[in-house]
Order: structure tokens, then sequence, then C-alpha cells
């Protein structure tokens, strides 16, 4: 097993992941013509592009997690701890700003400086370019905490600055003067935004308080009181009507009318969490909100009375997922339960196709009818366990999910992204109990649901209706861990009696294979058909919270809270892969295909994959020592679904340029456009006219020797002389349009005003082309051209038929090689699209 992880699984992307707490950036780049939004999610930023919220770049990580961004249009800038970091095209660091002695918690680009503040009070100013220190000023943060900086429009080399104490002051960072300290209003800033008239300010504090104020006459032009605590973001409108917007710890937006001075509207709920920033695009009715709640939401404004509505969205789990089950068998998408209640559906093709099932409720249809309570009161406790089959989705709920604390199970329907009709509920007597494991039957017309007081019940899925129970009463004399039914739907399986309890289960339906994790740590294989214990794993420090097998039956994946990832071999009864990792999984699935692993850990919102190294090439697996030491591997981070769009400025755009021979066994194309060669084959049609006869042109493009009558230099004098003498013509006549290219070759012969020797030069110029690889597509055509033209009269010359002679065999050769490659390929994905693997 190779140093530094898994053998068998390698780290592919996380899904889910869209932003934290940090408040977002935004740029618009010019070139492109087209607003991106830069969100922090973790250690590293995502950008996406504001039209479709699609996700075009993602940075490299960082050593911590990023506390601010801030962009330009050049570069994205991230602080994570002491450093701030300079991002170029959203991805590579390309400079690092060392200084500060404290946590970086604000940041300000303005020109080609970059103003960064910290915990200790300690502002500095830095020179983007070079990277070093501009000014540095130092506030006492018992007197003057810094809490919001913001640039005043037309405020040239200005920079004002917020406290937690009340009080602004104004700075010119070029002279590292202090122009005017503003007493303020005895309150915390918290946010400094500027509004679209220059001089004018939006201030928020901390007890939800707004201030609109003329920093040039410092004079509070008016103010706003909201209701839901301290000023989390402020953003004004740039479209026309002046509105202002204000978020809230709570997730609130609340819409304010400056003309009219009063509140528009509100909304309340915007994220779970609180506003970690809220932006207008300039010019344009659309606001762009994030929170800690892992969305981003686009809101426009096109509501009768200034109203907005969602226009789009990209939404994970607020709370990190507990149980993840791939849905179908095609393996694209996986159905996940978080801590938040929700219940969500991620594809791994593209995001667009994610779905959000939305959260639970106790009565569906009744909810909007009863006034005056709260929506968060009718939601259900989060999903402890669920079961899905897509047999019958498109014809009843085809989910149905076990709720903590409920002793009745939830429907959902797949197909319409919406809770179901039914609460699975059990008889009169059993209500007290908590539904603990659920399945549903192979055809997808019964769901089996365990309950803490040992019962396992059925309910018809299409009605809902409960259509009896296990044993007499009950099945078991205590809780039940886990039910599964087997491909007939001829037996059931919920406990076994063991030397230990039993934590979950899992079964292979194809293989009839019962996986069992105890609460000793230790993992049992049971026959289902010989109803006999076939295989017993140990090796596992902590609890077993998940498994999975692979498609095939042979593998069992287990995860434990000892933050290993095991893979067990069944047919040898051994360990073959283990490794560690740095968060506990609680949750596991293996694609139905077997191409990926997915796996979900405590305090993280985001869905791993991991792709399977088995099927891409031999893998070596070999049992493992009982006393192995599994080593690290790095969580996948996050990988663009669209394809990779370059978000640079224009003075940054760099360019590929490609080697002019991919490998000497292959040939390569040249990079003039078609026209240009494939014109040749047809020029006499093209030209109507014909080559000009009788010309005393002489070919331009071959070399000559100095002197006053012109004369071509041929033989050369060395091998590598001839070959930059030959490339020399040929850079000429690429050059050249196909009408030149036309002339040229005409001009070769006698009759053109050239020399026989000039065509048997060309032949050779042909046959090092040939020889050479490069401009494979060029020196067909011009072949093609060159034979078509002067064929008769090449032959009436030995040499040069001799010479076309060895060009031939040329020829055959390298289309022999071309040949057996184009059916080598052809052979390989005729078998890769109809092999069933």
């Amino acid at each position: 097993m190779p140093v530094g992880g898994s053998s068998l699984f390698s780290g592919f992307r996380v899904l889910g992941l869209y932003s934290d707490h940090v408040p977002h950036a935004l740029r618009y780049h010019k070139k492109h013509r087209e607003f991106y939004v830069v969100t922090s999610v973790g250690k590293c930023f995502h950008t996406f592009n504001v039209n479709r919220l699609g996700i075009v770049a993602v940075s490299n990580s960082l050593s911590e997690d990023i506390s601010c961004l801030a962009a330009d249009r050049m570069l994205v800038f991230a602080a994570a701890g002491r450093m701030v970091f300079a991002f170029a095209k959203n991805k590579e660091v390309v400079m690092r700003f060392h200084g500060h002695q404290q946590d970086v918690r604000l940041l300000l680009p303005l020109g080609d400086q970059l103003i960064s503040a910290d915990s200790g009070g300690d502002v500095i100013v830095w020179d983007v370019q070079s990277s070093e220190i501009y000014l540095r000023l130092q506030f006492d943060t018992a007197t003057f905490d810094l809490s919001a900086m913001m640039h005043p429009s037309t405020y040239l080399n200005k920079v004002l600055l917020g406290s937690s104490q009340g009080a602004l002051q104004l700075w010119n960072i070029k002279t590292s003067k202090l122009l005017y300290t503003f007493p303020g209003w005895s309150v915390g800033v918290t946010v400094l935004q500027q509004s679209p008239a220059v001089d004018v300010v939006g201030i928020g504090t901390a007890t939800g308080r707004i201030i609109i104020h003329n920093i040039r006459l410092d004079e509070t032009l008016m103010s706003f009181t909201q209701d839901w605590g301290p000023i989390s973001s402020l953003a004004f409108r740039t479209d026309g009507p002046p509105i202002m917007a204000s978020g809230s710890p709570q997730g609130h937006i609340a819409f304010w009318d400056l003309e009219r001075r009063q509140l528009v509207t509100q909304h309340r709920n915007v994220h779970s969490t609180a506003i970690a920033g809220a932006t207008f695009l300039h010019g344009e009715p659309l606001l762009v909100t994030n929170g800690a709640d892992n969305a981003i939401k686009v809101w426009i404004f096109d509501q009768e009375g200034g109203g907005a509505r969602l226009l789009r969205s990209r939404q994970g789990h607020s709370a990190p997922p507990t149980t993840i089950r791939h849905h179908g068998n095609d393996g694209k998408n996986i159905l996940s339960a978080g801590q938040d209640g929700t219940l969500q559906s991620f594809s791994t093709v593209h995001e667009r196709f994610n779905k959000n099932l939305g959260h639970g409720s106790f009565d569906p249809l009744s909810k909007k009818k009863k006034k005056g309570v709260a929506y968060e009161q009718l939601r259900l406790p989060p999903i402890t366990a669920f079961a899905s089959a897509a047999v019958r989705q498109a014809d009843w709920d085809s989910i149905v999910s076990c709720h903590r604390g409920r002793s009745s199970a939830s429907t959902w329907s797949y197909s319409r992204c919406t809770m179901g009709a039914y609460h699975l509920q059990p008889p009169g007597a059993h209500r007290d109990a908590v539904a603990t494991a659920v399945d549903i039957t192979s055809c997808g017309n019964f769901a089996l649901i365990g309950s803490s007081c040992g019962r396992v019940d059925v309910y018809n899925l299409q009605s809902g209706l409960h259509r009896g129970c296990y044993g007499n009463d009950k099945a078991h004399s205590g809780v039940v861990r886990g039910v599964a039914t087997d491909t007939l739907n001829q037996l059931t399986e919920e406990q076994l009696k063991l030397t230990a309890a039993p934590a979950c289960m899992m079964l292979h339906r194809d293989s009839g294979m019962l996986a069992l994790a105890l609460d000793d740590f230790t993992l049992l294989v049971v026959d289902m058909e010989t109803r006999r214990v076939v295989r017993k794993f140990a090796g596992h420090h902590g609890s077993i919270n998940d498994m999975t097998f692979s498609p095939d039956g042979r593998w069992l994946v287990t995860v434990a809270m000892d933050c290993t990832i095991r893979t067990w071999d069944l047919p040898s009864g051994s360990l073959i892969d283990c490794f560690l990792v740095s968060m506990a999984p609680v949750g596991v699935s293996l694609s139905p295909t077997g191409d990926f692993l997915a796996t979900s850990h405590v305090d993280s919102v985001g869905v791993y994959l991991w792709t399977n190294k088995s099927l891409c090439g031999p893998v070596g697996l070999r049992p493992l020592p009982t006393d192995y030491q599994p080593t690290n591997e790095t969580l996948p981070g996050t990988a663009a679904d669209e394809p990779q769009q370059e978000v640079t400025s224009e003075e940054a755009d760099d360019t590929y340029e490609s080697v002019e021979q991919l490998g000497a066994e292959l040939v390569t194309l040249s990079l003039e456009p078609e026209s240009r060669w494939k014109s040749l084959l047809h020029i006499d049609i093209i030209k109507t006219h014909g080559a000009p006869c009788g010309s005393s042109h002489c070919a331009f493009f071959l070399p000559t020797v100095p002197g006053l009558t012109p004369r071509f230099s041929l033989p050369m004098a060395t091998e590598q002389d001839a070959q930059v003498e030959l490339d020399r013509p040929m850079r000429l006549l690429k050059d050249c349009g196909p009408s030149a290219v036309s002339l040229e070759i005409t001009a070769l012969s006698p009759e053109g005003g050239g020399a026989s020797h000039l065509l048997l030069a060309f032949i050779h110029m042909i046959d090092s082309m040939l020889a050479s690889g490069r401009d494979f597509d060029l020196a067909h055509a011009y072949l093609a051209l060159f034979l078509k033209v002067h064929l008769r009269s090449l032959s009436h010359d030995a040499v040069a038929m001799d010479t076309l002679l060895r060009l031939s065999e040329r020829l055959e050769s390298r289309w022999a090689e071309l040949r057996a490659s184009f059916d080598q390929s052809l052979c390989l994905l005729s078998y890769t699209k109809s092999a069933l693997l």
C-alpha cells in the first residue's frame, strides 16, 4: 500500500458547499460583461456567475479558514489568520502580505493599495504591486476598536473608519493624516456603506439603528430603526428606485424607501442564519445575499409595491448531514438527510440537477391554513433514517423517513421534490414508541418500519394504510436497530441472537449478504439463505456509524468514530484498504455503478466523493496486517461542474502556447485555417482563369545564393542546415493564401520560370515535412496540388520519379502507423460502449 492514504479510493470533489459566515465579494468583468460573486467555504473560496449561479472557479486551499474576502478588477484578496493572500484567476496565490500580529478581520482594496485591519487595532496600507507596507496605523482598541471601513466615493486617498465605540474617523492614507472625527451616536458601528449620492453614507449600528449621514457636512439626513437587532449588512439600489436593504442576524431583510423615509417591505427567513452579505448589482434590480446557512440567493425586484422574489439560489445543508444514500441505479444522485431537518438530493453530474425536497412538517396540507402558528412550530425534527426506491417513484411516494423522537414515519415524493401526503402512524396502543428503522421492498409497494418498542409494521405506500406487523404484537423485546427485505420480498430480517447488540445493519439484496455492526465495534456478515455467520471482522476502535456494499457484493466499506474508512474483502475475509480522515465519518454510500464512494462527516455540511481506482486501472489489493497503522488522506475539495472559465482581468490574460510536435510517433496538424489547404484541392475551380502561363516569376520561397543572377542553393551543406533551409520556405508558404500558393507551385516548372531541380527540391521539402510529422494536413494538400500540376513533366525525369517512389513508401508507412492507432482506439471505444462493466 503506498504511503499517504488509500490504495483503493482517491479524493475527487465535495458536493453541497456554497457559503459560510464570511460576507461575499462581488466582481464585474468588463470583457465577459458579467457579474461574479465570490464566497468563502472554509479554507478556499468559490466563484459563481450571477446570471446562472454556476460555479466557474475554485481557489487553491489555504492553511487556515478564510476570515474575510475582498476583490478588485484584477485580484481576489482573502485573509486567513494573520496573513493576507492575493489570488489571480480566482485560483492561484500570487502575493502574500506579512505584517499583522493579530488575526485580520477587515479588507478594503483601494486603487493600487490594499487596506487591512486586525483585531489588535493595527491597520496596514499595502502597495499591491510590491507587497510592501506603505503605511501603518495603530489604534487603541479601548478607545477606537475598528469595526468597519469604507472608501467614500470621489474622496481621493480617503478612507472612513468606524468603531465599536460609535465614533468615526476620516483618514488620508497618502499623507497619513486624520482629517476629521465624527463623534457618532454612542452606539457601535457594524456596517459602513456608500450610497448612490456623493458624500452620503449608510451607517449600520449594533442596536439596529440605520443612519443616513452626509459626511461632508457632518449632518444626519434621516435614520431608521430595525427591530431585529444589529445591522449585519447594508445595500443601496443603483438602478433607479431609492431603496436600501438592511440585513439582520435572524436572517431577515428589510427594504426602506429613502424618499418616503419609510419601510417598504420585509422578507423574513431569507436565510436560516444571519445575513452575512447583501449587495445590489450595479444598474440592475438584483440583490445577492449569502449566509452561514450554506446558501447563495439572487433576488429580483419585479413585484408590485417594491417587493422582491427569489430568482435563483444555490443551497446545501445548513447543518452536517447524518445519513446519505444513493438513489436509483445510475449512481448519479445522492439523497442526504441533515441535522437541519432537510432532505436533499445532490447530483454527481451537475449542480443544476440538485434537488431540495425541503423540511418536513407535521401537516403539509394544512400548514398554510393555520394562522398565528409560526412555520418553525410545524417543522418535523431531523431525519434519523430513511429508505428510497426508484421503481415506482413516478406513481407514488418513493421515500420513507424516520424522525428524531417521532412515532410516525413520513413519506416523500422524489419526482415532485416535496414531502408526501402520508404520515405512517402505528396502531393506537403503540403511538408512544419512536420509529427507529425503515426499509422499502424491492417492488416499491410496501414500507417496513421498526420502532423502539420492538414492533415491525408494514404499510402500503400507495394508500398509506397499515397492512400488518411481524410477530405477536411485537417482533422483538428491545429496540429495532435495523430492518431489511430481500429481493423477492420473501424474507425480512430484523435482529439475530448475537453476543452483542447490533448498532446498524445493511443488506446486499443481490448476494443475500447481511452485514451487522455490533456495539463492541465488530462486524458480522450473515448469509440470508443459510442463516449462518460467514464472516467476522474486527479492527475498528470506535462506534461503527454506517456501512455499504460494493455493487458485486465483494467489498464491505465501513466508517466509524475512530476516523477510519475501512474496506473489507468478503471472499478472502480480510481488510484490504484503510485510511484516516480529519473528521469522523458518519455516513457512507457506494454508488450502484461502483465508480464513486460518498461520505459525510461531523462538523461538515458537504458530501465528499471518492473515486474508485480499481475501475481506472489495476490496483494491488493485499490483505493488511492486524496491526496496520492507517495514514491520513486529505478530504477532497470542490471542483467546478461547468467548464473552467477564466475570470481574470483583461490585462492579466495569459495565452497557452502549444508545442510544435506532440510526439515522435504522432503526426501534428497545422494551426492554419482549413480554408488555407482545402481550397488547394479545388483551386482550378476557384480560379476560373487558371494559373498564369509563361510568367517570369520565380518561386520566392525557395533559397537562393547571392549574385546578380538569381540562383537556387541546392544541395545544402549538412543535414541540419538542410532542415533549416527547408523550414524557411515552409514558413513563407504558410503566410500565403490559396491563390498565392498555387501561383508559387506552378512557377516551379521551367514553363513557369523555374527549373527541373526546383521540382526535385519541392519533393524533398514535402518528404522532410512527412518525416518530422508536423503540418500533416498542409503537406498532403501541397503534394496533391504539386502532382496535379507537374505530374506530366515529372514522369519524364527518372531522378524525380525515383524520389517520388521513396516519398510514396514514406506515405504508406506513415498511414499504416496511423491506421493501427485508429483501429486500436476504435476497438477500445467500441468495447467501452458495449461491455457490461
